[in-house]
């Protein structure tokens, strides 16, 4: 695989799709399951089929509206230390976090009166659950590589123990987020039609 993830738009010819979870990715996600070789055993029967998994131990989910998500990511990637896998999941985006992610980001944002800044926030920990995409090519079926799948990779997990961002770091990001979002505010547009402006992000920056 390659060393690349393109997010959020369709890939060049020459760049591997960035959709594609390795095997040691799906690995790291069957982990979440009690049963994980019976989760890896189902998905590689139907590739192409979402997966519900738990929260809480392996990974928590930091869930926001898909406009809000692009500006969480272009900050985690042009200033900060990059993402863990993310996912866009019917007009929202998820972003894989720490485990306690969940539990202690709204607390931050109320602490640094950001609470209110940040629409639609849902964190999933302890006892959640939540859809992901589909295990695709790397597990035997064909990578889709539409950008308009209701629901689809834009970081791909790709490795066992992926890093994952804790609060501090998804604080920092929200904040960002938001601010950018304000001063935003008097454009139309910032993402036009079709993700012309789609970006390539180096994951070997992360932590």
């Amino acid at each position: 695989m390659s060393s690349t993830r393109l997010y959020p738009g369709p890939a060049p010819a020459d760049t591997p799709d960035s959709s594609d979870v390795t095997t040691e990715g799906a690995a790291w996600l069957a982990s979440a399951e009690t049963y994980p070789r019976s989760a890896l055993a189902h998905w590689r029967s139907r590739p192409t089929a979402p997966a519900v998994l738990p929260c809480g131990s392996v990974f928590d989910v930091v869930s926001v509206p898909a406009v809000f998500g692009r500006r969480m990511l272009d900050r985690l990637w042009e200033e900060g230390p990059g993402s863990g896998p993310v996912a866009a999941h019917r007009g929202r985006m998820l972003l894989f976090a720490a485990p306690g992610t969940a539990h202690r980001l709204p607390s931050l944002l109320e602490w640094e009166e950001w609470g209110s800044a940040v629409p639609g926030i849902l964190c999933h920990g302890t006892g959640d659950a939540v859809t992901v995409p589909p295990i695709t090519s790397e597990m035997g079926g064909p990578a889709t590589g539409n950008p308009h799948l209701d629901s689809r990779w834009l970081v791909a997990p790709d490795a066992r123990h992926p890093w994952l961002p804790g609060p501090e770091v998804m604080l920092w990001a929200c904040v960002r987020a938001a601010r950018a979002a304000a001063g935003s505010a008097v454009r139309i547009s910032i993402f036009p039609g079709g993700d012309q402006d789609a970006k390539v992000y180096d994951v070997s920056r992360r932590r």
